[in-house]
């Protein structure tokens, strides 16, 4: 663990800095989120593989180091996320008031899939499982924490919501988690889907990132009134120009940016989405629990949020269930 001073400043932005939890900060827009929190007088301590490289590309944003703390955690292995929560975490001496989950991998290039180190496919691993463990090994903390509000933000994606234009594209596959019936028998080689059908590394993509959404709505039903943490995600819009992208051919890496602000109008820098997750978090206006906020698809100047609606995949209670029940039993939650 890399760590500093966790003293707060009062910001004018924000109605009360607290400390906040952030996954998936060596770039893209979980570094910038940091700076727009560290902006606002919050304290925030980064989970990464590489607590290093954090701290290095904290410390070219011009971020105050003093205002960071930052934790080994590998999202895609179960045992580093435990060990994260239950070992560094712990010796934080604070609470922590609020997390963001942002981490995700994105690899559409993969002819086979890739296994984490408890077996299971590694999109799923990292962009879902990862982080139900650490959201469920977190709640306590966040339960103790004073702040005047708790949150907990998960970045979305419009190509998992079908209510929308993204969600709608048929390459490789729209989002689809089926009956679950690869979460049910064990979701383990060779089973690399969620609906158990055969692996598409897109969709694979695109089914844990509504996994995510899914999991903000019932975490919405399950606990918000008994704890009175608010529990949202947002979409920022299109950061096209994202790490996220590392992985694709070098012609999408040229041409999405591209197209997108010239095209579709739906470009988003990645400091404008930090700033925009940074709001979600500790703006007022966004105190309300069980929203998916959204920006748009299509930028517009000084564009406010709205509450997106989502499709039936994401809010249908029964698959809720079903995906929260099966997430419990493959992160080995009682």
């Amino acid at each position: 663990m890399v760590s500093s001073s966790t003293t707060s400043t009062p910001s004018s932005t924000a109605a009360t800095p607290g400390a906040v939890l952030i996954t998936g900060t060596t770039s893209g827009v979980g570094l910038n989120a940091v700076k727009a929190l560290v902006d606002r007088g919050w304290t925030v301590v980064t989970a990464n593989r590489d607590p290093i490289r954090a701290a290095a590309a904290a410390k070219s944003l011009g971020i105050p180091q003093e205002r960071l703390h930052h934790l080994r955690i590998d999202l895609g292995d179960l045992d580093s996320v435990r060990i994260g929560v239950e070992t560094l975490v712990g010796s934080l001496g604070f609470p922590i008031d609020a997390l963001v989950v942002n981490a995700a991998v994105y690899k559409p290039r993969l002819k086979q899939p890739e296994w984490s180190p408890q077996g299971y496919e590694i999109s799923m691993a990292t962009n879902h499982l990862g982080h139900f463990l650490l959201i469920q090994l977190l709640l306590d903390d966040l339960h103790r924490s004073t702040h005047p509000s708790r949150r907990v933000v998960i970045l979305g994606t419009v190509t998992a919501n079908s209510k929308e234009l993204g969600g709608k594209i048929p390459i490789p596959a729209p989002a689809d988690l089926g009956d679950l019936s690869g979460f049910k028998a064990g979701f383990k080689a060779p089973i690399a889907m969620a609906d158990g059908k055969p692996f598409k590394p897109g969709k694979a993509y695109k089914d844990s990132k509504l996994c995510n959404m899914i999991t903000t709505q019932e975490l919405h039903r399950r606990l918000h009134a008994s704890s009175g943490i608010v529990f949202s995600s947002l979409y920022p819009g299109c950061v096209a120009d994202t790490p996220l992208f590392r992985n694709t051919p070098k012609a999408f890496q040229r041409i999405f940016p591209w197209f997108q602000k010239n095209i579709t109008g739906g470009y988003v820098s990645q400091a404008l989405a930090g700033e925009r997750v940074a709001q979600v978090v500790a703006d007022p206006d966004f105190a309300v629990s069980g929203v998916h906020w959204s920006w748009g698809n299509r930028q517009s100047k000084g564009g406010k949020q709205f509450s997106q609606e989502l499709s039936d995949k994401a809010s249908n209670p029964d698959t809720a269930k079903g995906v929260w029940e099966y997430s419990r039993t493959l992160v080995a939650r009682p």
